[in-house]
């Protein structure tokens, strides 16, 4: 297993040289210690040790944001803005956001674990994000209807209210504008709960928002945990709609909330256990690549990670031949390292639990082909991680592990591949490798998930969809689809003149 930490213990290069400025709630355009004095601590996953010390959000601190936002949304100028004024103000945030690019992605390297060259990418990614959503904020429109009967009709598309926003640590920075870009284009206000591991580039871009001049009450980020700020969220009475990222656990307990209060709307973009189906006719060492990827990027901390790979008879010898080539030349190492292809998990507690599954499959009869153990003496390191002779109802077959896992399987013929792929709760995404145009077409067609990747994986775009059938949740991120969570439409009918019905 290659690694980068240094005799076994993990010596953190120097990140970029960083000042955490912001670790209070911002609330109505202004950074505030939390109302009960409550704060924690995000921890440095590399080594374990303190960043830097933030104000916990309580209900009574939700209550003061969700006001503002309200108060925002009914009074203020945001949602009675022309959307290219909107935008306009969308794309000085964007701007504002590349002129701190590198500080930003280092707060999050630093926070998540995230390989810092990544994060370099993801930081201007989200700002273009940003863009698109603001060249959309001109472009919302109803229709005009014609009617069976004598009345004239027309459509409206309004924005929705106060929305609550409930995002994961996984991508803190990509999961933040893929919620905030479209509803902020529609018009909304919102309320932000950043994931209690990764709040500190949530606080940088309030205050960069601040700057680019979103009016005071529009955008609150309130840091904190599940069970108390979150669930003030999902539960409150004053806000519209709930967009969540995360569990299929928690995801039920968002839905439930929401219909115990003012029945608010809900998207939910939860867990995955997704396929990755390689043909006989692949080319075997692009399929190794992209199984690789598919379930390394990030750690394994993605919810479409190719965690069951499925090879067909005829090259699968050869395929686990290279894999497990490949996985032990893997580079494990600090995120700050440029040689390092995979950082550490996110925290003690996923660290954990990843190992707790990989003891599972060992019990339940799988074959650890590569893999299985930690990385240094210090911070939440884990080997790239293989199983063989898997079956499928096992749990590591099963479960959304959230980490460098992989179950690789063997199948015969495309509708046992098909049969495979479909067996599990979930259902976000998907990928095929074949030359075959027919056996693409016809397995793209079958899988029954949001996303399908054809001899490529994790092809994401800010201007394509991205949302799950079954367990995996409803409503879409980006693309136009995920304006729309955040419009809903008005109807309008007139009578026309002379019209029988007056």
């Amino acid at each position: 297993m290659a690694s980068s930490l240094s005799n076994g213990h993990a010596s953190p290069p120097n990140p970029p040289a960083i000042h955490v400025k912001f670790t209070q709630l911002f609330i109505n355009g202004h950074f505030l210690h939390s109302l009960s004095g409550k704060t924690f601590e995000t921890i440095d996953p590399r080594t374990g040790d303190i960043i830097a010390t933030v104000a916990e959000a309580t209900k009574e601190d939700v209550d003061a944001a969700v006001h503002a936002a309200r108060h925002a949304f009914d009074s203020g100028p945001w949602p009675r803005m022309s959307g290219s004024e909107r935008g306009r103000i969308l794309m000085k945030w964007a701007d504002l956001i590349d002129q701190n690019a590198e500080e930003v992605a280092a707060l999050d390297a630093m926070d998540a674990g995230k390989l810092f060259q990544w994060c370099k990418m993801e930081v201007p990614s989200v700002a273009n994000m940003l863009r698109y959503y603001a060249g959309a904020g001109d472009k919302i429109h109803g229709e005009v209807l014609k009617m069976s009967r004598e009345f004239h009709a027309y459509t409206l598309l309004e924005p929705i209210g106060v929305v609550g926003h409930i995002i994961p640590w996984n991508f803190p920075s990509t999961m933040f504008f893929s919620k905030v870009s479209p509803s902020l284009a529609a018009g909304c206000t919102m309320v932000i709960k950043p994931a209690e591991q990764t709040p500190l580039s949530a606080l940088f871009y309030a205050y960069l928002a601040k700057l680019a001049g979103i009016p005071d009450g529009v955008l609150n980020v309130v840091p904190g945990f599940g069970p108390t700020a979150g669930a003030a969220i999902t539960s409150h009475m004053d806000i519209d709609k709930v967009s969540f990222t995360g569990s299929t656990q928690v995801g039920r307990e968002v839905m439930q909330a929401a219909a115990k209060s003012n029945l608010k709307q809900v998207s939910l973009e939860l867990g995955g256990k997704s396929p990755l189906i390689i043909f006989d006719d692949a080319d075997v060492d692009k399929a190794v690549e992209l199984a690789l990827i598919g379930i390394l990027f990030n750690k394994g901390e993605i919810c479409a990670a190719s965690s069951r790979v499925f090879v067909q008879e005829g090259i699968y010898d050869e395929f686990e031949k290279k894999l497990v080539e490949k996985a032990k030349a893997w580079v494990v190492g600090d995120p700050f390292d440029p040689n390092a292809q995979q950082g550490p998990q996110v925290d003690k507690k996923q660290f954990e639990k990843i190992l707790r599954y990989i003891e599972h499959g060992k019990r339940e009869g799988a074959t650890l082909l590569t893999g299985g153990k930690t990385v240094g003496n210090r911070g939440y390191y884990i080997e790239p991680t293989v199983f063989i002779n898997v079956k499928e109802d096992m749990l590591i077959a099963q479960d959304e592990i959230f980490g460098p896992v992989m179950a690789l399987m063997k199948f015969k013929t495309m509708e046992d591949a098909i049969k495979s792929a479909n067996n599990t709760k979930y259902g976000l995404a998907a990928g095929i490798v074949t030359k075959n145009i027919d056996i693409a077409n016809t397995v793209s067609r079958s899988i029954r998930a949001g996303m399908i990747w054809i001899n490529c994986y994790f092809a994401f775009g800010h201007d394509v969809p991205f949302g799950g059938y079954k367990m995996s949740g409803f409503g879409k991120d980006c693309g136009l689809e995920a304006l729309h969570k955040y419009l809903q439409v008005k109807s309008v009918v007139t009578p026309i003149y002379n019209s029988p019905w007056l």
